[in-house]
């Protein structure tokens, strides 16, 4: 399609070779890691949002085909037009929006892409909606798919909204990936922003059982005596 051709060429403009060069190995895209086979333009993040709210209105269609693209950026583009088309929406559309993002989940395949659009998309939709898609994402096999139900959290928990993150903390306790582990961890720090007592609730109940990285993360902020602590548990 002529327009997806136009907005890649427009994106092109922002290339920076020492980008191009470094973000394939930040994204681990080797053999067997998690990124395995994506390809960078170099094109820093609020460089493709410009493009992206250039182009917010397009039809659908060319959206699907950027997510279709080799390249990580078009991608990228792609779902903050999701993002930007999402806020100014009525209901009608930001159905439409939330359906059509979670048909594409296998395109939203990096952590980043996942971070970028999910809680701006899955997550203001659910807000005051029922929540079991969160818990079907998340038994997913696919990564980002959990990803994606963990992440979108971050909204709910934004709005003082806790109940989805503790269960699905407590779902994906046994979760052996590195990206889930911090998923978890970051989303259980966003809560203990709001709420310490019920984080610290929380890590007394499961912090004998949790990866390592899911509780380092989850305790970040706390003073260094109580992070020792949780850590020698």
């Amino acid at each position: 399609m002529q327009k997806t051709k136009e907005i890649q060429q427009e994106l092109e403009q922002y290339i920076d070779p020492v980008k191009r060069e470094y973000l394939p190995n930040f994204f681990k895209t080797g053999k067997g890691q998690y990124g395995e086979g994506d390809k960078f333009l170099g094109i820093v993040v609020p460089n493709t949002r410009m493009v992206a709210k250039r182009h917010k209105d397009v039809p659908f269609e060319v959206i699907a085909e950027l997510l279709q693209s080799e390249w990580h950026e078009c991608r990228l583009c792609a779902l903050l037009m999701l993002v930007e088309r999402f806020k100014k929406c009525d209901e009608k559309g930001k159905k439409e929006i939330f359906d059509f993002y979670l048909s594409q989940t296998s395109r939203i395949n990096n952590w980043d892409l996942v971070d970028l659009s999910a809680p701006g998309i899955v997550g203001e939709y659910l807000k005051d909606k029922p929540r079991d898609v969160l818990y079907r994402l998340a038994g997913n096999e696919l990564l980002w798919d959990q990803r994606i139900a963990v992440v979108s959290t971050y909204t709910l928990i934004k709005n003082d909204d806790f109940i989805d993150i503790l269960a699905l903390s407590e779902h994906l306790l046994n979760t052996r990936h590195d990206l889930m582990q911090k998923a978890v961890g970051w989303m259980l720090r966003e809560m203990g922003k709001r709420n310490k007592d019920l984080l610290v609730q929380f890590l007394e109940k499961y912090c004998k059982v949790m990866p390592r990285t899911m509780l380092r993360y989850a305790i970040e902020k706390f003073p260094e005596e109580e992070r020792k602590e949780f850590m020698k548990r």
